[in-house]
C-alpha cells in the first residue's frame, strides 16, 4: 500500500495556512469560514488594478478634452501677456541705455579732468599762491584799485628801507629717474620787501643722451607764497640738455611789500625757494 501522509482536518481550520492544500480543500475551507478562495482574491485584485488603470485613462482623456476646450482661452491670455512683456523689454532697454550713457559720461569726464587738472592746478596756484606756489608777477596783491592789477607793477618794486631784511634760501632736488645734477649757485640772499633779486641754479646732464626735464617749485612757509613774485624763472618749461651739457638757470623775483600789512607774516624772517626737476621724456 502506498503510504499517504494523513493530515488532520484541524490544520484546515481558520488561522492555519492553506497554501499547501489542494483546490477542493481550499474551496471547502472557504465555505466553512465564509471567505472566498485565494484564486478569487487574486482575480479581484487584478480587476481592481485594471479598473484603476481604466479610471486613470478616463481622467487623462477628460483632461485632454478639457485642455482642448480651454485652448482659445489660453491663447487669449497669451496674447494679452505679450504686450506686457514687450513693455517690460522696452523699459529695461531704455534703463540699460541710460545707465550706459551715465557710465560713459563719468569715464569721459574723469579722463578729461585728469588731463586738465595739471594746467588748472598750475593756473590756480600761480594766481592765488595756494599750496606754496609763488605768484608770478606782474601786478598782484592788494585790492583792485588800491594796488591790484590796475596799478603799474613797477610801483610795487620799491624797496621798503624801514623794514628788516628777509633771508631767502634756495633748495634743489631731482627725481630718482633723472640723471641730472641740479644745485643752486648761492645758498641764500637777503632782500628787503619790494627789492628785486636775481639767483641762479646750475643743471648738468650726466647721461650719454639728450634729456628733457621740467621743474616745479614751491615756497615755505606757505603763507609767504602770495607775496613771492617771480618776474622770470625756468619752472614749468621744458629744459633740454644735451649729453654732458651744463646750463645756468636764472630766477628773478621780489617780495611784495603788502606782506608787511599781513598779520600772518609777522615773525616770518626766512623764506625757502624749492625747485625739483622731473624727466619729461623717456
Amino acid at each position: 500500500m502506498n503510504s499517504v501522509a494523513r493530515t488532520s482536518w484541524r490544520t484546515l481550520q481558520p488561522g492555519s495556512s492553506p497554501s499547501w492544500a489542494c483546490a477542493s480543500c481550499r474551496r471547502a475551507l472557504g465555505h466553512q469560514t465564509g471567505q472566498p478562495p485565494p484564486s478569487v482574491l487574486r482575480g479581484s485584485r487584478r480587476r481592481g488594478v485594471s479598473s484603476s488603470s481604466a479610471a486613470k485613462q478616463q481622467q487623462q482623456q477628460a483632461g485632454t478634452g478639457t485642455g482642448t476646450g480651454a485652448g482659445p482661452a489660453a491663447g487669449a491670455e497669451a496674447e494679452a501677456y505679450a504686450p506686457r512683456m514687450e513693455r517690460l523689454r522696452a523699459y529695461y532697454k531704455h534703463k540699460n541705455r541710460t545707465t550706459m550713457n551715465y557710465a560713459l559720461s563719468i569715464i569721459l569726464g574723469t579722463v578729461a579732468f585728469s588731463y586738465g587738472s595739471v594746467p588748472l592746478y598750475k593756473m590756480i596756484c600761480q594766481t592765488t599762491g595756494w599750496g606754496g606756489q609763488p605768484v608770478r608777477a606782474p601786478g598782484h596783491g592788494g585790492a583792485s584799485g588800491s594796488g591790484g592789477d590796475d596799478v603799474d607793477p613797477s610801483t610795487r618794486m620799491v624797496p621798503v628801507t624801514t623794514a628788516p631784511r628777509i633771508r631767502v634760501t634756495f633748495n634743489a632736488s631731482v627725481s630718482d629717474v633723472l640723471p641730472w645734477k641740479f644745485v643752486p649757485q648761492q645758498r641764500e640772499v637777503r632782500v628787503l620787501p619790494g627789492e628785486t633779486a636775481l639767483a641762479f641754479y646750475t643743471a648738468t646732464n650726466r647721461s650719454d643722451s639728450d634729456i628733457i626735464g621740467v621743474a616745479t617749485y614751491s615756497v615755505t612757509p606757505g603763507q609767504v607764497a602770495p607775496y613771492f613774485s617771480k618776474i622770470q624763472c625756468f619752472c614749468f618749461e621744458e629744459q633740454r640738455l644735451n649729453a654732458g651739457e651744463t646750463v645756468d638757470m636764472p630766477v628773478f623775483f621780489y617780495l611784495d611789500p603788502d606782506m608787511l600789512n599781513d598779520l600772518n607774516m609777522r615773525g616770518v624772517n626766512e623764506v625757502t625757494l624749492n625747485y625739483t626737476f622731473f624727466s619729461a621724456s623717456t
